[in-house]
């Protein structure tokens, strides 16, 4: 298989399958949740779940004081990658003409040297987090494999991406045909690692937040 085959192969028959597992993935994923079910509280409501549940969503996404006085590298690194990640994937062209073939439409793509900031800030806030994991005594107790699984295949579409735009090291074929698979690995592990907390992350606060509002307690 030369290197135009297997750019055609991870294109069609690669993706197929990846987003197959994908969905297939996160559909199985809540569908746990929902069977696990739910305690039934039959104490009186002494306040809107609903409202603080939505509410929680937004103000856990905020900074506090602890945060910013002893993690505030973290918290900005995270928000960092985060974001340029999401920017990237959203409004890269060639990724927007992509979605456009799966989602039957587009969108205006923003300019290609703020994507190449944006993905320049995204390796750099990745490496930054795991050099500081290493040397952070108690995150490197706590990490497992999992979590570095997890960071490799976030941090290698932005990486493999990046090189396929700039810096081609294996010609230009086999930089994007090695950029698209490692997105199709990065998107079939979404439901077996807590990559899948970006889908999660958004339920468990509204419960959360819902379950305290139920209760009166100020969220």
């Amino acid at each position: 298989m030369n290197d135009a085959d297997f750019l055609l192969w991870v294109r069609g028959p690669g993706m197929i399958i990846a987003v197959a597992v994908f969905v297939f993935g996160v559909l199985v994923r809540f569908l746990e949740m929902w069977l696990l079910g739910k305690n039934v509280d039959l104490a009186e409501p002494k306040g809107a779940a609903f409202g603080a549940g939505v509410r929680t969503m937004f103000t856990r996404s905020a900074p506090c004081g602890e945060e910013m006085c002893d993690g505030g590298f973290v918290l900005f690194s995270s928000w960092a990658f985060h974001i340029a990640f999401v920017l990237i994937f959203l409004f890269l062209a060639p990724h927007i003409l992509f979605l456009k073939s799966i989602l039957g439409f587009g969108w205006p793509a923003l300019p290609k040297a703020l994507m190449t900031i944006l993905a320049i800030i995204g390796i750099i806030s990745m490496v930054a987090l795991l050099v500081h994991r290493f040397f952070h005594a108690v995150r490197n107790f706590l990490g497992k494999t999992v979590d570095y699984v997890a960071w490799t295949a976030t941090f290698l579409p932005l990486l493999t991406g990046y090189l396929a735009a700039h810096s081609p090291l294996f010609g230009y074929s086999m930089s994007l045909a090695l950029h698209i698979l490692s997105f199709e690995i990065f998107i079939v592990l979404i439901p077996f690692t807590k990559l899948m907390h970006m889908f999660t992350v958004w339920v468990a606060r509204y419960i959360n937040g819902a379950a305290f509002g139920r209760k009166g307690v100020a969220v």
